[in-house]
């Protein structure tokens, strides 16, 4: 088999991936319960399919073009930098918020934290 389409085989692959996962994470935005879930789902499943389709977008320019994209390593770092970072801040914002868990939760680690924050706060 010959390198290019081997190359080509591994970038639609990737791509592909990416798309799946970029689906995955839209139905799990639409089906999840509260806004925890969603959160999760929107950031893991959407980072992971937004990473692969970059990847292979750099595969692709970098083995059959021989051109090397600084801006799709720049997207690629940027991603995987940030969207954890505004999940994470979003499900905090959320839960200092007392937004609540959906009915099928079984437990909230962070309540108790919530509660003495609270109780300090009134304090002063």
């Amino acid at each position: 088999m010959d390198a290019k389409v081997m190359i080509e085989i591994v970038v639609a692959a990737l791509i592909l991936l990416g798309t799946l996962m970029s689906l995955i994470s839209s139905l799990g935005i639409i089906r999840l319960p509260d806004v925890y879930t969603r959160a999760h789902a929107s950031t893991k499943s959407a980072t992971l399919g937004i990473l692969c389709i970059l990847t292979g977008a750099f595969f692709y320019f970098v083995f059959t073009h021989g051109v090397s994209s600084i801006r799709l390593l720049l997207g690629i770092v940027f991603v995987f930098l940030t969207a954890p970072v505004a999940g994470h801040l979003i499900i905090r914002s959320a839960h200092r918020s007392k937004v609540a868990l959906a009915d099928i939760s079984v437990q909230d680690d962070l309540q108790h934290y919530l509660n003495s924050v609270d109780h300090n706060e009134s304090k002063d």
